[in-house]
């Protein structure tokens, strides 16, 4: 374990100095593109705008024989592109892979002034996040950065999960953590082969009622990844860094996407990756508080002034908890309507109205 004192030393001579707080930006949907694809690629300053990240994709969904494409097309993407208030992601190929060394020295010494975070795939512990620590700063060092890059983890190996607090704490750079449910799946030998969502032979059933053990019996279907989403969320929250949900792989069924979003939106979880533009606007919809929640968290703010003791408010108790459920959404919708004007407007409407 490093010492305390030296946590936020820098790891290689000449390297920019680790940050010590992680900004929390917008950061509602994490957009997967394959930079090898000129359609995609060409979609690039269009889709921008509209999405909080944006991320250049290098791993399992490009094939073998495109990774130095991919990796060439980002460079390209990166330097060509006005990002804007959008950040720019990428996720680069597993540490066991012949291509990891390759994707960070080539992004971090040509663009690593464009990019914001580095997600790394298939996080087994921290030993893995301590390599590409040093990594970076060698490399950000070499390529006279005077910003450290972030580093994002994805959470899908047993391991990962039962270490999730190490890999959290490992570095200054941990920007997140994400859900990746198809390779936890398998990792876990769960027997489902969805791409996240639920499963409809994961439930329970109401008891028996008389002697028919099948009559007026209800089953309600559960959430498969309701322990390790929350585990993961604590986690995040104990080391001040940001946790997401992974992917949802049944494009047409926008409903259970929702549906999976907004769970990990309860929980905790900032956003969510959408793997098509279908995706955007549900994570959009699903991680902006609703204008009437916004509204209402700002009544209670106003009417408990310094946030102690407790107050009556249309019939229901509010005290100090309250108050601090209630700044949470009130700052996240401060910090959403500064980058989107329809939802500023929305919020202010709706507190007037409730505030008076």
């Amino acid at each position: 374990m490093r010492s305390p004192k030296d946590f936020f030393a820098p790891l290689a001579v000449g390297a920019p100095a680790p940050v010590t707080q992680i900004p929390f930006r917008p950061s509602r949907m994490i957009h997967f593109f394959d930079p090898s694809n000129p359609k995609m690629a060409a979609k690039v300053p269009e889709i921008a705008p509209r999405v909080d990240i944006l991320l250049g994709n290098l791993e399992d969904a490009i094939q073998a024989d495109r990774k130095e494409a991919a990796r060439d097309g980002l460079v390209e993407i990166a330097r060509a592109t006005e990002f804007g208030d959008t950040q720019l992601w990428t996720r680069v190929n597993s540490l066991d892979s012949p291509w990891v060394l390759d994707d960070l020295l080539t992004l971090v010494t040509e663009v690593g002034d464009r990019l914001d975070v580095i997600m790394v795939p298939k996080v087994e512990g921290p030993e893995d996040i301590h390599y590409v620590d040093r990594l970076l700063a060698q490399l950000e060092a070499r390529a006279g950065l005077t910003e450290p890059l972030l580093v994002h983890a994805i959470l899908e190996t047993a391991s990962g999960v039962a270490r999730v607090e190490e890999i959290a704490l490992a570095s200054p750079r941990m920007q997140g953590i994400s859900l990746g449910p198809a390779d936890l799946a398998a990792s876990r030998r769960m027997k489902t082969t969805r791409v996240g969502g639920g499963h409809p032979g994961y439930l329970v059933r109401t008891d028996p009622v008389g002697e028919d053990l099948a009559a007026g019996r209800t089953t309600y279907q559960q959430d498969l990844w309701h322990y390790t989403v929350a585990r993961m969320v604590d986690a995040c929250v104990r080391a001040g860094i940001l946790p997401f949900y992974g992917p949802f792989g049944d494009i047409r069924d926008t409903v259970a996407c929702e549906d999976q979003f907004r769970n990990a939106y309860l929980l905790g979880c900032v956003g969510a990756w959408s793997l098509h533009p279908a995706q955007i606007a549900i994570a959009r919809k699903v991680f902006s508080p609703e204008a009437a929640e916004v509204a209402w968290a700002r009544k209670v703010i106003a009417a408990m002034g310094d946030g102690t003791g407790a107050v009556m408010i249309d019939g229901k108790m509010q005290d100090d908890a309250t108050v601090k459920q209630c700044r949470v959404v009130a700052e996240l919708a401060d910090a959403l309507a500064a980058r989107d004007p329809e939802l500023a407007h929305a919020y202010e409407t709706a507190t007037k109205e409730a505030v008076g």
